[in-house]
């Protein structure tokens, strides 16, 4: 069973359909328990960092969400989801992210169109379990104008172009977050959810 965080933000439904279609019990919860219990947990998010972090806070589940990425079990961060897994963000200075990884989000440079909406080609790193069995290199759907800065840079899985060159992937451990949406980038998003699935997969069996 694959938890998706139920905080209110977004369209929380296409990563659910986008998971059910390969198969996955992908559920839309907020209980404490529930995510504790699943097999792997997924956190989406659209919008300002501060207001997820907020209705996170609001539903009682920025504990649960920490608490669920760093038990060992896969956890996916998705879009705002990927930059709450960071210290903070420029977006919402005062606001403190969940804090799994070390580094700050930023803002893409105004010399380029903001936000990124669209296509854009993702330099992969090798050997990435995320990534594996993509085509090379992978075109992924974005939408955002803040990208994270991990302090590590060992453990950006995926960097793309937009103004400057950003990490648009992470994978550290049982932790892997994307900048961009794989329920929106068709066949290659599939795949790459696919890979995620079969990690949880891994832990049920």
């Amino acid at each position: 069973m694959i938890a998706i965080l139920d905080y209110g933000i977004g369209n929380l439904r296409s990563a659910q359909k986008a998971l059910e279609h390969l198969g996955a019990d992908a559920r839309l919860t907020a209980d404490p328990d529930a995510i504790a219990a699943a097999d792997g947990v997924v956190l989406p998010g659209v919008g300002a960092f501060g207001a997820c972090m907020q209705a996170l806070d609001d539903h009682g589940l920025v504990e649960a969400a920490r608490a669920a990425a760093t038990s060992g079990r896969p956890f996916l961060g998705v879009c705002i989801g990927m930059q709450l897994h960071i210290e903070g963000s420029d977006e919402s200075p005062d606001v403190a992210g969940l804090g799994v990884l070390a580094g700050r989000v930023t803002r893409l440079p105004d010399t380029v169109k903001l936000p990124q909406i669209g296509w854009n080609e993702v330099e992969v790193r090798e050997g990435s379990r995320l990534f594996a069995g993509l085509p090379s290199p992978p075109w992924l759907y974005f939408v955002h104008s803040f990208a994270a800065e991990p302090a590590d840079e060992a453990i950006v899985a995926g960097w793309a172009v937009h103004g400057r060159r950003f990490a648009c992937a992470v994978e550290t451990g049982s932790v892997w977050a994307t900048q961009f949406h794989p329920e929106k980038s068709g066949a290659v998003g599939l795949s790459l959810l696919a890979n995620f699935v079969a990690a949880c997969a891994a832990v049920a069996a």
